[in-house]
Parts: C-alpha cells; sequence; structure tokens
C-alpha cells in the first residue's frame, strides 16, 4: 500500500471513527433500539428463510435441501407453527441479552436443547453462539464456566442427533470451535473496552492532577511573592519613617543633616521601587509566558548587598557592626537570597523597636556545612506585639530557612537586647550518601 492510499484512509478513519461515537451516544441515550434491531435482524436472515422454505423437502430425495439425504432423514420436519414456536424462543430473549445476559442465555439454551430434544434443526440456532457472546461481554466472568458447561452439553447433543450423517467428534469439533469463536470475540471485546475506559479514567485523573499542580503552584507563588513584597515594603518603609523622623528633627538644628536625611529617604524610595516592579516584572512574565525581548530584570540580592543595607541602617541612626566569616560569597544565590532576606527581616525589626543609640552586631558564619547568622542588638528585650503569636517577618524568616533544612530561634539575648539566629544547612541536596 502506498503512502498516498494510506493518506486517502484518513478522512475515511475519521468519518467512521465520527459515526462509530455518534452510534456511541446513541445507544446510551435509546438502548432499546439496538437490541430490537438485534432481534429484527436475526429474524429477518435466519428465521424467514425456515418459514418460507418449510425447512427443506419431505425425505424423498428430489428436493433441493440443504444437506445430504442422510442428513435430512436424521431431522425431523417441524409444522410452521412449532417452528415459529422455537424461533420465538430462540430470538426474542436476546431483547435482554445487555441487561440481563445470563437469563438470556439460558432461556435460549432451554428452548435449544428442547428443539433438538425432538430433532429439529433451524437456522435461528445461531441466536445460542450470540448469547453466549453477550454473556461474555456483559455477564460476570464467574458465570462463565457454567455457561460453557451447559454449552458443551448442548453441543454433545446436537452431535449425537446428527452422528447418522456426520461423525460425532467432527460435529463436536466444528460445534466447539464455533463456541470458543464466540465466546473469545465476547472476552475480546470486553478486554478492550475495560482498557478504553481505564486510559479515559487516567486521563481524566492525570487531568485532575495536572490542575491541582497548578493550583498548587499558584498559591506557592503567591506565598513567594508575599514573603517578597513583605520584605521589600516593610524594610524600606521602616527605613523611610526613621529618617523622616530624623530629618524633621534634624531640619532645626543642622540644615544639611536634614537635606542628608531627605536624600536618603530618596534613595531608599527609588530602591523599593526598583526592587517592586522587578517582582512585578517576574509576575507579568509568567503570566504572559515570557517576553523575549523584554527588558532584562536586575539579580536577586546577596550577601555583597548586606553592606549597603547595613549602611542605609546607619543613616537612620543605629550602629551596625556587620562581619562574616569563610567564604560566603561562593554560596548558592538561592541561599544568599534567604541570608539577605533575613537579615533584612532582622534589621527591620530593630529599626521599629530600638532606640537610635542601639548596637547592631551582625554575623555571618559558613563553616563545614552550616551556614550561621546571628542578628543581636541592645534594644528592649521584650519587643510589642499580640501575645503568644508571632508575626509575618518571623514565620517569613522561618519558611525561607526551611527550604534549606534550616532553623530560625529569636528571642531575648542573655546579655540584654533582642536576638535572631538562623542556621542553613549547606549540605547538597540529592547527593551520594
Amino acid at each position: 500500500m502506498t503512502t498516498d492510499d494510506l493518506s486517502g484512509m484518513g478522512p475515511l478513519v475519521a468519518r467512521l471513527s465520527r459515526g462509530g461515537q455518534r452510534l456511541r451516544q446513541a445507544d446510551r441515550t435509546h438502548p432499546w433500539v439496538l437490541d430490537t434491531a438485534v432481534v429484527v435482524l436475526v429474524f429477518v436472515l435466519f428465521c424467514l428463510p425456515d418459514l418460507f422454505h418449510g425447512g427443506g423437502d419431505n425425505g424423498d430425495g428430489d428436493g433441493d435441501g440443504d444437506g445430504p439425504r442422510r442428513f435430512r432423514l436424521a431431522l425431523t420436519q417441524l409444522p410452521v407453527a412449532g417452528m415459529l414456536a422455537f424461533q420465538t424462543g430462540l430470538v426474542l430473549p436476546l431483547l435482554w441479552r445487555r441487561r440481563k445476559p445470563l437469563v438470556a442465555f439460558a432461556a435460549i439454551t432451554v428452548v435449544f436443547i428442547v428443539q433438538w430434544s425432538v430433532g429439529a434443526a433451524l437456522r435461528a440456532d445461531v441466536a445460542l453462539f450470540i448469547a453466549l457472546y453477550s454473556l461474555a461481554l456483559h455477564g460476570w466472568l464467574r458465570q462463565l464456566p457454567w455457561a460453557c458447561a451447559a454449552m458443551a452439553t448442548a453441543m454433545a447433543l446436537v452431535a449425537v442427533r446428527v452422528s447418522s450423517a456426520v461423525s460425532v467428534w467432527d460435529a463436536l469439533f466444528f460445534l466447539l470451535s464455533t463456541a470458543t469463536a464466540a465466546l473469545a470475540l465476547g472476552l475480546m471485546v470486553r478486554i478492550r473496552r475495560a482498557q478504553l475506559a481505564g486510559l479515559r479514567d487516567r486521563a481524566a485523573r492525570l487531568e485532575i492532577e495536572r490542575d491541582q499542580r497548578s493550583r498548587l503552584a499558584t498559591a506557592t507563588e503567591r506565598t513567594r511573592v508575599a514573603r517578597e513584597m513583605h520584605d521589600i515594603v516593610g524594610h524600606n518603609l521602616s527605613v523611610i519613617i526613621t529618617l523622616a523622623d530624623a530629618g524633621a528633627y534634624a531640619t532645626d538644628i543642622a540644615s544639611e543633616r536634614g537635606k542628608e536625611a531627605l536624600q536618603l529617604i530618596g534613595d531608599t524610595g527609588r530602591q523599593a521601587l526598583g526592587e517592586l516592579r522587578r517582582v512585578l516584572g517576574v509576575l507579568r512574565e509568567a503570566t504572559d509566558g515570557g517576553s523575549p525581548g523584554g527588558p532584562e530584570l536586575s539579580p536577586q540580592p546577596g550577601i555583597s548587598d548586606i553592606e549597603v543595607l547595613c549602611a542605609k541602617v546607619r543613616a537612620a541612626g543605629l550602629e551596625v557592626v556587620y562581619r562574616t566569616s569563610g567564604d560566603v560569597d561562593a554560596l548558592d544565590s538561592g541561599v544568599q537570597l534567604t541570608v539577605y532576606r533575613i537579615v533584612q527581616e532582622a534589621l527591620t525589626n530593630t529599626l521599629k523597636h530600638a532606640d537610635t543609640d542601639t548596637l547592631v552586631r551582625l554575623a555571618i558564619v559558613e563553616k563545614d556545612t552550616r551556614l550561621t547568622v546571628r542578628v543581636q542588638d541592645t534594644g528592649p528585650a521584650l519587643r510589642p506585639g499580640p501575645p503568644n503569636e508571632e508575626g509575618h517577618g518571623l514565620v517569613g524568616m522561618r519558611e525561607r530557612a526551611a527550604l534549606y533544612g534550616g532553623t530560625v530561634s529569636a528571642g531575648p539575648a542573655g546579655d540584654g537586647g533582642w536576638s535572631v539566629e538562623a542556621v542553613l544547612d549547606l549540605t547538597p541536596q540529592g547527593g551520594d550518601e
């Protein structure tokens, strides 16, 4: 078959598939239509020929029957009324072949055995094979052994009745092969339908899981953005408020110090605005699917930017002593951002609660696979706030530290003041154990 032939079959297969879907939909809506159609089709194809021809000749050997003379002599010629009664008993139960397949099969089997007990043969006997196929397709699988036993009994009866014309073993081989084909076809269609149902169920579950992952990712991103916004806005507003108060006080004493405070307020506001634009720019990029031609975003702050952070706090009136130990500049960018945000939040809390003469000691120590961040001030040991309730800042610091298997503790220091300590685990994830 050529490529052109295959390409030409595409529209035909698509039309057949759509036609099959419409038929299945119609069958689900009106199942009795297909059941009735099967009964009518069997009656027209297999019952009417027997009724019109009377089942063959009278046994004189001159007729044009279907089989040899010995086969015809071994069978009983039924009157039209008896033939119609047996045909009705064989065909009518097919109406329940899908809703009650075992009942339909049992009824047809009884009629079949009675019919062959009197030595009559009808084309409508094909209904027994249809009933076996329907039982394999729609019935309980534990019913099949009993149905197969009944089928074998009925086939043995037929083989015995025609033994004068055909060998019993030949007849059994033909009849049992036909019954096996009907049974295998029913099981094959059943398995195929189960596979398709499993694939549809799996597709539905994957779609649900995809939606759940999308919602979870959205919630995680919202939490991350809320944490970033809290860090950016909270810290910079605290610096601005402190500088504004100091500038208002210094205006009456030293105008130059007031001017310097206003300039620092402007610089801090511009930096906060830049960071907010960066965060919102990331959100727009994630929503729009990315913009290849868009402006490049500035990098996230790291440990090298903490000195600038300390300078702003010093400008607000606090004394900050900052030291580092270890190769902190070589740390992963994610770790550096976490450290920066923890320090930023701790210094913001100090600005909110401490006096202008407060001394802040900031230490970042990297040793082995642990990174310790300690921020201790000489401000009040008791910080105002709701009793037995942690602020969002401490919760955010703990969430950031938890990303690296770390912990955050905060409380009054042993020698007075307030202390915040975070310990991060720098062990590579997924490494050899």
